[in-house]
């Protein structure tokens, strides 16, 4: 029976809006594939970056690297252990240099010699500083007594009346010395002068020191 034309134009309607429906539906498909697709192509396009694996599972020439930087920084430690050396000695030999310049800039101190009043007491003293330090023997008690008894501690006065007065070579000085006496014991670093108080007691101890031992044993005329 035939279709009336107005419910043909319905049917038809229909049909039509399925097909657009699908076809809608598969552009929307297609639209996300393609970009997809499209992302896929890129990344089979370029090839993923593959590190190369060691048979103990470590990135092929981690050993070589590692053994480069080692080398690295035993190479910088050995260069600045050099370089600390070299600054050592050199301000070694500065130092060196410096103090020889110094020690040839100063001369010797000479230790300050001590001071001794002028008179008997210093006199004594000072003669057996020096008596010690050229080992003739006395001491300063010996050498007082036997000076009082000749002299009483003048050191200018001199001996008129004796023997050796009538020979002409009268006794002198602090412990009544002859001249011959005196020239023969004197004692190195004291004044040549038989007056010279100091050296007419180191030189009468020199003689004693020969004669008697030491002026220490002199009680009398001697």
């Amino acid at each position: 029976m035939p279709t009336p034309t107005l419910l043909r134009s319905v049917r038809v309607t229909k049909t039509h809006k399925l097909s657009a429906a699908v076809l809608a539906a598969a552009g929307a498909t297609a639209a996300l594939t393609v970009p997809a697709a499209t992302a896929d192509a890129h990344a089979a396009a370029a090839p993923a970056a593959v590190k190369k694996v060691s048979a103990n599972g470590q990135p092929a020439g981690a050993k070589a690297e590692a053994a480069e930087s080692k080398a690295g920084d035993a190479k910088e430690t050995t260069t600045l252990a050099d370089s600390v050396k070299i600054t050592a000695v050199a301000a070694q030999g500065h130092t060196a240099k410096e103090a020889a310049s110094r020690a040839a800039d100063r001369k010797p101190v000479e230790p300050a010699k001590p001071k001794y009043a002028n008179n008997l007491d210093g006199w004594i003293k000072e003669s057996l500083a020096i008596m010690k330090e050229k080992g003739i023997p006395g001491s300063y008690e010996g050498l007082h007594r036997n000076i009082m008894r000749e002299s009483s501690g003048n050191p200018r006065v001199v001996n008129d009346w004796d023997i050796n007065a009538k020979n002409g070579i009268p006794s002198k000085g602090l412990l009544q010395v002859i001249q011959p006496t005196f020239e023969r014991y004197h004692v190195e670093g004291t004044a040549n002068d038989l007056f010279d108080p100091v050296a007419n007691i180191t030189a009468a101890a020199n003689y004693a020191a020969h004669r008697y031992g030491s002026m220490d044993n002199v009680n009398s005329a001697y």
